[in-house]
């Protein structure tokens, strides 16, 4: 069984910054890629960052320059630092990560339950 855990979301204002984290655990062998998604009501499930194992990073134009996606790979934890947050970038963002789980010899794609990023004043 594998889990994904996200924190960090919640309300703020125009210009204001919010850190958000999901922590992977359970039966794995071996963490690939790491990201986030978000989506906002009414639109597609877009991507926004990811992050290999070895540390090279892309993010989607419209966040350029305020986000940061990092990890940590001996706490199986991937973080988004979101600097000069936007209306539109409210959201429900998820974490999601490719793995291979201990005992299997595919990778598989994993969901985190999503935490809720709004932006007002």
């Amino acid at each position: 069984q594998v889990q994904l855990v996200e924190s960090g979301g919640g309300l703020v204002q125009p210009g204001g910054s919010l850190r958000l984290s999901c922590a992977a655990s359970g039966s794995i062998s071996r963490i690939y890629t790491m990201g986030w998604y978000r989506q906002a009501p009414g639109k597609q499930r877009e991507l926004v960052a990811t992050i290999s194992s070895g540390g090279d990073s892309s993010y989607v134009d419209s966040v350029k320059g305020r986000f940061t996606i990092s990890r940590d790979n001996a706490k199986s934890t991937v973080y988004l630092q979101m600097n000069s947050l936007k209306r539109e970038d409210s959201a429900v963002y998820y974490c999601k990560t490719i793995l291979r789980r201990l005992g299997s010899g595919g990778l598989v794609d994993y969901w985190g339950q999503g935490t809720q990023v709004t932006v007002s004043s």
